[in-house]
């Protein structure tokens, strides 16, 4: 099955209320849509006769040596898509050596979901995603909840001062998960009671000092998740990110900003290679992958596609759906005559139906 394909199966298969809460977007979805229709304007010039028959196509990242180039991206309430929910995806993420991002807006806690990746490989990393509270003690508490679960690193998402305006939940309703869902990431936090949920925290009180007081606050890497503006990437490389996540939420937060591969480019040159720059957003295809690494990201990673491979087949659908995109790549690595990720560099990147 195409990536395509298991999105077609999962829209029949889910509840439509459902469906369009994983595949909307805020506004008129101009973003949402940009994502995927960026990769359209890219073209990849290969090289010939430099390539190899054995390809290397991992990649290091923070706490996380030897990962696959694609990461599954922070994705919210898997168990409204299929009963084994998180766990089923840690399994496979882990299975398909690829990093798993979990987070406060998942439907199993971040320990069962670590314990899972470790069942299916014990060298599997697990990245914890949070949004900085405005109440500090109840970020700290997060951070020790990934720490004591054994996550390698930590993502700190910073492009939701509000929520979205997300216009198919507005009309469908949807605001509450339905009776016995929870964000149980969120349950037992400092000012609640043991087994009260407290709500995820959208704040835009929060500054660079917040994401600085969490890099102090533990001795995993932190990267920080949501940046669009070159400016912003330096200004997280001095304030102790450890990497870079170029995202635009996905495009379910700000309608009028671009497609996220757009921004890569600059931001890189910001970074200027002191930490890793990932992408997420857009990517459905092998070759997205690799126009994503010559543009200069380390990795990517992808969201909904993973959602639509759980909700098809589960774990089994995770695995597929991740095995596609790593083959789809190094066969486009192969035929870019590349031989590592490294030799996808930005001079093989034009746009189609532009001037070489």
């Amino acid at each position: 099955m195409t990536l395509r394909a298991f999105h077609d199966s999962a829209r029949k298969l889910l509840d439509p209320v459902v469906y369009d809460y994983v595949a909307g977007g805020a506004g008129e979805e101009r973003a949402l849509n940009d994502n995927e229709q960026a990769f359209d304007r890219y073209a990849l010039l290969p090289r010939v006769l430099s390539g190899d028959g054995a390809r290397d196509t991992a990649v290091d990242l923070p706490g996380a040596r030897r990962a696959a180039p694609v990461i599954v991206a922070p994705t919210a309430f898997h168990r409204l898509v299929h009963r084994d929910g998180e766990r089923a995806t840690a399994r496979a993420a882990a299975a398909e050596g690829a990093v798993l991002v979990t987070g406060v807006a998942a439907t199993a806690p971040v320990h069962e979901v670590v314990a899972a990746a470790h069942e299916a490989n014990p060298e599997a990393a697990v990245w914890f995603q949070l949004y900085p509270h405005p109440r500090r003690e109840v970020t700290v508490a997060l951070v020790r909840r990934a720490e004591e679960a054994g996550c390698a690193a930590l993502v700190v998402t910073v492009d939701s001062p509000v929520f979205g305006r997300r216009t198919r939940d507005l009309r469908n309703g949807f605001s509450d998960l339905p009776a016995g869902f929870a964000a149980e990431n969120m349950r037992g936090l400092p000012g609640s009671g043991p087994d009260a949920l407290t709500d995820i925290p959208m704040s835009a009180s929060v500054r660079w000092s917040d994401f600085a007081a969490v890099v102090r606050s533990t001795p995993l890497p932190v990267l920080i998740k949501g940046v669009l503006h070159p400016d912003d990437a330096r200004l997280a490389v001095e304030h102790g990110a450890a990497g870079v996540i170029v995202s635009n939420h996905g495009g379910r937060q700000c309608d009028v900003v671009p497609a996220a591969v757009d921004c890569l480019p600059a931001v890189c040159g910001a970074v200027a290679g002191r930490v890793p720059v990932l992408l997420d957003g857009g990517i459905r295809r092998g070759g997205d992958v690799a126009v994503a690494l010559a543009l200069g990201a380390s990795a990517v990673g992808v969201g909904r596609p993973v959602v639509w491979g759980l909700a098809v087949d589960g774990e089994a659908g995770v695995r597929r759906v991740l095995g596609s995109l790593r083959d789809e790549y190094d066969h486009t690595l192969a035929l870019c005559g590349g031989r590592r990720n490294s030799d996808l560099t930005v001079g093989m990147v034009v746009l189609r139906g532009g001037t070489w």
